[in-house]
């Protein structure tokens, strides 16, 4: 069921129009359809019989209508008559229908007999009430025919009378007048005659006006087809200059991105440069209809033809170039011997950062082939770094025996070490094996920091390029800032600050397999060092922190370098290997036996301690943390006090207290020499001790107390 209306716009010029309506589920009408009146052709009622409700509207093609009633169906065609007649000129056609002309004639007797009426029931309302004027008039009267007013009949002779005379007044006076009577006939008959011709002449003008008005909407109308036809031409304009804009691949980047020359300097800017324009028609959006035109088909799939051909040869091209630098072979070393240098990669680097814009656009027009570019990279020049890395530490290893071997002779061959050994030397001040491990000392500690001085910029630089290069998502600037600035701020307590972070997963991973040996490599070379001398593992310790606190004093925040893990590493090995030394010191001090040929005088083992502790406070004076010192010095300190108490039960030759007080007397004073924070109670407990045994000694061997020997041992 639809509602079909007629109506006329409001603008001008009017133009009537047939309306479809229709209602929705919301009881909301809504215009399903809408035909100008204009293209209306015929309208055919089907039959004058008035059971029949079936009538037809002829546009461009046929519609069937059935009316709900006769009546609305007549309504409805009279409308279309009446606006044909007044807005169309007659043009639509009428069949099957009533005379609309003598439903016109009808229409306007009708019209006429309800003006009739209405004009009857006007005069009828023109009786009204008598205003007080007219009353007082009537009484008036009244009052001078009074005589007569009780005499009925005779009052209404006497008005006949009078009304008899007014009339024959009347008729005097219009006879008198008869000539002005005429002259007025005739001037109204002029009147009749000149208002007839004025409506001759209105009517011709209304035909005039009314062709000019159809001349008028007709010219509108195509007006408003040619304002249409210029919109559509402008927008179908503004979309064939947008396609072919942004569509239009120059022939020069076309040509750059089939040779693909990216060996030269220019074929690379050439390729970047025609790379970028076709990423930048690749993402334009279109419409999805535009990709069904045969000519933007064709022009998408030539881009994606070009992209595809050109992926493939920069894959080819930056992998060939990583294998060639992963076999490259390793320099001849420029290097005098006595000086460490590691290897260099800032050659390979440039070579590859002109191809840095086209990685990332590749890694935007392909991420399931970028990610594996990443892979061959760390693959290849895995292989020159651990062929540069192992001739890096041989170098390193070779400079540290040579250098032994001209203090230390036997050293070559088996180099104490706390491992290895089942009776350590201990070596005194002054003496000959001394000085040599003096020097064995000094070349563990320079050839370390050197070591490590070359390996910072080598993982640092290598880590800035892979980030750059594969658009890590690291931030490299800290790092940046690492490599190059110089150590201006004062390092902190690493115990006090917050860990490094570790490198992003995929940076860590790339960098762990290019370093892959330089964790091993650098495992051994601090095996080899802690071989060096007994005390190396202090060194070593002590290289470490310093250097990790150097890097960390860089910038005000912790860079997460690949390099700054590898070092946590480090440290946590030699921080295990101190601890092994101590442990196996303490357990060596506690259970050495006493020469059998000992009378009176120091323990070994005190020497031994004490050379540790001049030794680990020379090497820790700069140190920036000594928290583990500190606790080996509270272990020894405590396995030197259970040694010298262990004398109590063994066979002596001479007397133990005496031995015994003299042990303790020395530690006391060599504590209160050194001044160590951490040995304080130690100082106090070992002064507590030489008193005791002091006391016994003196009781126990000489019978009564010596007053000036007790007062000269204090």
């Amino acid at each position: 069921m639809s509602i079909l209306c007629v109506l006329v716009d409001a603008l001008r010029p009017m133009q009537p129009f047939l309306v479809k309506v229709k209602v929705d589920r919301g009881e909301q009408y809504k215009i399903a359809y809408k035909w100008p009146l204009a293209e209306l052709k015929l309208v055919d009622g089907k039959t004058l019989d008035e059971v029949n409700m079936d009538f037809d509207l002829q546009f461009d093609k046929i519609y069937k209508w059935t009316a709900s009633s006769f009546d609305e169906k007549k309504t409805f065609i009279r409308c279309l008559w009446k606006l044909n007649h007044r807005f169309l000129s007659s043009a639509v056609t009428f069949v099957n229908v009533h005379s609309c002309s003598v439903e016109g004639r009808q229409s306007l007797q009708e019209d006429r007999r309800d003006t009739v009426e209405t004009e009857n029931q006007e005069e009828l309302s023109v009786y009204q009430e008598m205003t007080p004027k007219e009353a007082a008039d009537v009484l008036k009267l009244m009052e001078e025919h009074e005589p007569l007013v009780n005499n009925s009949i005779a009052f209404a002779e006497q008005l006949s009378r009078d009304l008899h005379v007014l009339d024959e007044a009347n008729l005097q006076a219009i006879i008198s007048s008869e000539k002005q009577v005429t002259q007025l006939m005739s001037f109204i008959d002029e009147a009749l005659a000149e208002v007839a011709r004025v409506e001759e002449t209105l009517q011709v003008y209304d035909e005039l006006l009314g062709s000019l008005k159809q001349q008028m909407d007709h010219i509108y109308q195509e007006n408003s087809l040619l304002h249409h036809i210029t919109s559509n031409k402008a927008k179908l304009m503004d979309e064939i200059l947008f396609l072919t804009t942004h569509l239009d691949l120059g022939n020069e980047h076309c040509e750059a991105l089939s040779c693909a020359d990216l060996s030269s300097p220019s074929g690379v800017e050439a390729c970047i440069a025609a790379a970028e324009a076709l990423s930048a028609c690749m993402n334009i959006q279109i419409h999805p209809g535009y990709r069904k035109l045969q000519a933007v088909a064709e022009q998408l799939i030539m881009f994606e033809t070009l992209k595809q051909n050109f992926e493939n040869r920069f894959i080819g091209h930056i992998t060939n170039i990583f294998e060639r630098q992963g076999s490259a072979q390793i320099p001849a070393l420029t290097q005098p011997m006595d000086k460490l240098s590691a290897p260099s990669h800032g050659l390979q680097h440039k070579e590859l950062v002109p191809y840095t814009p086209l990685m990332a656009w590749l890694r935007n027009a392909n991420p399931v082939l970028f990610c594996d570019l990443p892979k061959v990279y760390a693959q290849n020049l895995s292989r020159l770094y651990d062929r540069e890395i192992k001739a890096f530490f041989e170098q390193a290893k070779t400079l540290l025996v040579a250098r032994r071997k001209g203090s230390l002779q036997e050293g070559q061959e088996k180099p104490a070490g706390m491992g290895s050994r089942q009776h350590p030397r201990w070596s005194l001040p002054g003496s000959r094996e001394g000085q040599e491990d003096a020097l064995n000392k000094g070349n563990v500690i320079k050839i370390l920091e050197q070591v490590l001085r070359e390996l910072r910029p080598l993982c640092i630089a290598e880590q800035l390029f892979i980030e750059k290069f594969f658009q890590l998502s690291q931030n490299s600037t800290e790092l940046q800032v690492l490599e190059e600035e110089g150590s201006t701020a004062s390092p902190v307590d690493p115990a006090c600050v917050k860990p490094p972070s570790q490198p992003e997963e995929q940076t860590a991973q790339l960098l762990s397999e290019i370093f892959s040996s330089l964790d091993p490599e650098l495992r051994c070379f601090l095996d080899v060092c802690n071989k060096a001398h007994p005390f190396s593992c202090l060194q070593i310790l002590v290289t470490l922190n310093d250097c990790i606190f150097e890097m960390w004093g860089k910038t005000s925040a912790i860079p997460s370098s690949f390099f700054n893990t590898v070092l946590g590493n480090m440290l946590l090995l030699a921080k295990s290997s101190f601890n092994k030394f101590i442990g196996t010191l303490c357990k060596e001090i506690e259970e050495a036996k006493l020469p059998s040929k000992l009378k009176v005088g120091i323990l070994p083992s005190v020497s031994r301690f004490e050379e540790f502790v001049n030794f680990s406070e020379a090497v820790f004076r700069t140190a920036q943390r000594r928290a583990e010192l500190d606790k080996a010095h509270l272990r020894l300190a405590d396995s030197i006090f259970n040694s010298i108490n262990s004398l109590s039960s063994a066979n002596l030759k001479v007397n133990t207290d005496m031995v015994m007080m003299e042990n303790f007397y020395h530690v006391h004073c060599f504590l209160c020499q050194k001044k160590i924070q951490c040995l304080d109670g130690k100082k106090r407990e070992a002064k507590q001790r030489y008193s005791e045994h002091m006391e016994k000694y003196v009781i126990g061997s000489l019978g009564q107390p010596l007053e000036k020997l007790n007062v000269s041992i204090e």
